[in-house]
């Protein structure tokens, strides 16, 4: 399960508009604008967040930004909250797209339009890769490890690029293995650590327990 993020929007409307401006600067590659946004400007995501969501989003059927709105908004405020994130980022970026695709039509078979959108697939490619290499050092934290990690992403691209590999049998092969491998090393650490606990510290645990229910009752009281 996703740790809750330290950070989060103040209210559904700051949700909505800061969707809403995501969609607005998705050129070139949501993803890169998602990353920056979310993760380095308002902190909403850990980059460890970030990936574990956005590999949720890229496996679930759909757009992966809408997808990741979807989860994020129903973190924070459920059904509105998902609602709120999905509006924001199609309803008003869909008249700016409307915009544009009338004015590419009119330069479509413009030689000068036709090389300048040529030359912006490197630049394109590049925000992506960068974007990339920014997310790796997240894998650190990884269960599977930093090395196995990186093999599996070179594997990945191996599969897709060089072998020309169905994303579906990369995402059920690929991605099947190396989530049952995490999950068995997640079960691997529990059962170590349990077994290392000593009594002082089970004793620790029950005193900060006892601690924390001691002052929940107050505001339960409260409450009532």
């Amino acid at each position: 399960m996703t740790p809750q993020p330290t950070r989060g929007p103040a209210s559904i409307w700051d949700l909505f508009w800061s969707f809403t401006l995501l969609g607005l600067q998705g050129f070139g590659g949501v993803l890169t604008i998602v990353q920056r946004e979310l993760v380095e400007k308002k902190q909403w995501f850990t980059p460890e967040e970030f990936v574990e969501d956005w590999s949720v989003a890229q496996v679930l059927p759909g757009p992966n930004v809408i997808n990741l709105g979807l989860m994020f908004g129903s973190r924070h405020f459920g059904v509105a909250g998902a609602v709120a994130a999905t509006t924001g980022l199609m309803l008003i970026p869909s008249f700016g797209v409307l915009t544009l695709a009338l004015l590419y039509g009119s330069i479509a078979h413009n030689p000068i339009a036709q090389s300048a959108l040529q030359g912006m697939n490197a630049v394109v490619a590049g925000m992506v890769l960068a974007t990339g290499l920014k997310l790796m050092p997240a894998l650190k934290k990884n269960p599977l490890g930093y090395p196995l990690s990186t093999a599996l992403v070179l594997l990945t691209i191996v599969c897709v690029n060089v072998v020309k590999m169905p994303l579906a049998y990369v995402l059920l092969g690929i991605g099947g293995v190396s989530t049952l491998w995490a999950a068995r090393q997640l079960e691997r650490f529990k059962s170590t650590r349990s077994a290392t606990n000593t009594p002082a510290d089970q004793a620790q645990e029950v005193l900060t327990s006892a601690i924390n229910k001691a002052k929940d009752k107050p505001n339960a009281q409260a409450q009532d």
